[in-house]
């Protein structure tokens, strides 16, 4: 499976419904209680809206996307590759050499940047501007991830409050244990959604946006370093060790292996 969020989803629900048939509890409780899911999931969507503007809350169907959708990033082996081609065409034609090719670019960042460089921009202005518009990505994504963070938080204690008006309900039918027991349960399921909802949804999915907010600012920061690098003129050599500091041990190792088989190849050839 190549999403992770899809795996975890089915695990939790797994782990839900095949714990409460181990426990003996039946699964009819979890459908006979819509008064639990409107307190849960109502009561933490209202809380949400009351926390954050509409114009963040706006973005969350985006944000959904997101994880459960595999995230398309340049790999980094890739980006390296492309930053020494750049290195070696601008040592041997100059920089303006490279204009021809940006727009073949299809990350906007990566390409904003070659534009930048190529207008003949100051190094510092540059990197200036870049690190700004990380900096803003960065805010962004923050954001979206305190979203389901702070659902995370809401989510459990409108359990407790679930569990509070079934109980108050309960009190009401004590003379009748059908309805008794009805209430009871009813109190329970809620507190069971509220626990479920936020460890198992809400902030596993504000982790992995961190996690994709991560993996996609240390991208962006390697752009600029390889940019301006072009930029300074240095050579294939320098920018593939300057680059390859962003890669895993493992990476550094795959790449290292690819390349001989690509100079043994062109050997034979």
């Amino acid at each position: 499976m190549k999403n992770s969020t899809i795996l975890g989803l089915i695990l939790g629900l797994v782990a839900l419904l095949l714990g409460m048939v181990l426990k003996g509890a039946p699964l009819a409780s979890l459908i006979n209680n819509p008064a639990a899911y409107v307190i849960i999931l109502v009561g933490t969507c209202a809380s949400v809206a009351m926390a954050f503007p509409m114009r963040e809350l706006a973005k969350v169907p985006k944000l959904f996307k997101l994880v459960f959708v595999e995230q398309k990033l340049l790999p980094r082996q890739d980006v390296i590759r492309l930053f020494m081609e750049w290195a070696s065409i601008t040592r041997r034609e100059g920089l303006l050499a490279l204009e021809a090719r940006v727009e073949e670019i299809e990350d906007p960042f990566l390409r904003g940047g070659m534009r930048m460089i190529i207008d003949g921009n100051d190094q510092d202005f540059v990197r200036d501007v870049l690190l700004e518009d990380i900096s803003a990505t960065e805010e962004r994504h923050r954001v979206g991830a305190q979203i389901f963070s702070q659902a995370g938080m809401y989510a459990p204690t409108l359990g407790v409050l679930g569990a509070v008006i079934g109980l108050i309900a309960a009190l009401g039918n004590l003379a009748e244990m059908e309805k008794l027991a009805h209430a009871v349960a009813a109190a329970f399921i809620a507190t069971l959604l509220g626990i479920f909802t936020g460890y198992v949804l809400w902030h596993p999915i504000s982790n992995k946006l961190k996690r994709l907010s991560k993996r996609e600012i240390e991208l962006k920061l390697m752009m600029v370093e390889g940019l301006l690098s072009i930029q300074s003129g240095v050579s294939t050599t320098a920018i593939q060790q300057k680059l390859s500091v962003f890669l895993t041990p493992t990476e550094r190792l795959a790449m290292a292996e690819k390349e001989e088989s690509e100079r043994e190849q062109k050997a034979s050839a």
